[in-house]
Order: structure tokens, then sequence, then C-alpha cells
């Protein structure tokens, strides 16, 4: 997998881990997707996301929006 897979792949599951665990324990949880989804929109501006750093330097192969 790409970094660009595995950083969409997160994000998913955190977002839908967020939402599922807000029905379920807290509503306060919702704050969990909202920190994903401005982080991604951040992201798409400025070009840099915390993860692909990271996944970078653990030698995972970039894609083409990682590079």
């Amino acid at each position: 997998m790409t970094i660009d897979r595995v950083v969409f792949a997160f994000a998913g599951i955190v977002t839908l881990a967020g939402l599922a665990l807000s029905q379920v324990h807290s509503v306060n949880w919702l704050l969990v997707p909202a920190f994903v989804g401005a982080n991604m929109l951040q992201a798409a501006f400025t070009g840099f996301c915390p993860l692909a750093t990271i996944l970078k330097k653990m030698g995972v192969k970039p894609g083409c929006a990682f590079e």
C-alpha cells in the first residue's frame, strides 16, 4: 500500500470509530471526526500531513499525493 491509501484508510477508520463511540458513549467523541476532517482540509491546502510524514520515515512507498 502507498502512503496515500494508508492515510485515507486511517482517516476513514478513525472517523467511523469516533462516530460509533459518540452513539455508544458520549457526544464528545464527535470531536475526533471533526479533528480528522479539519486535518484533511488543511492537508489539502498545505500539503502537510503528520501521518504521511510518519509513514514516509517508516519506509512506506509514497503515492502521487505525498511525494
